[in-house]
């Protein structure tokens, strides 16, 4: 789509949640509680279709597709496979918080610490994947 010097019709204020595939709900649920310190929920969608899982960090959602699940049951992207994305979290930690955190949960760090660009300026980021294989980015902004 082209880039327009119009205003924009609507303004967007942030995220409200995001959806990832995965292969396995539970398996998917319980890396991110370990790993990344998110809180599991389950719950009810409505319209008589079967009940979700998120993960939550504080007042951001993902919500944890099964990739093989029934696109009647699910409203989702034409090409949903898991291990697909790409997600950056943010942290206070350091950096080198993080490595030794990932390493004495047994996830290996596959970059980093390194410099990004994020959206408020650089990051020191640091990546591993989730049992699917998406890339996870740990991310501090330098102060």
């Amino acid at each position: 789509m082209p880039h327009s010097s119009a205003p924009a019709p609507v303004t967007i204020t942030g995220f409200d949640h995001i959806v990832v595939n995965v292969s396995d709900v539970a398996r998917s649920a319980g890396w991110y509680a370990a790993v990344l310190g998110a809180e599991i929920h389950t719950f009810d969608p409505g319209g008589g279709r079967p009940p979700r899982t998120s993960v939550v960090f504080g007042r951001n959602k993902i919500n944890l597709r099964p990739a093989a699940a029934d696109p009647a049951d699910w409203f989702t992207a034409r090409h949903a496979m898991a291990g697909s994305d790409d997600l950056c979290f943010l942290t206070e930690a350091t950096p080198e918080a993080v490595v030794a955190h990932l390493g004495a949960c047994g996830v290996e760090v596959v970059e980093g610490p390194v410099n990004r660009q994020g959206a408020r300026g650089t990051l020191r980021s640091v990546y591993c994947r989730d049992p699917d294989g998406s890339l996870v980015e740990i991310a501090s902004y330098q102060t």
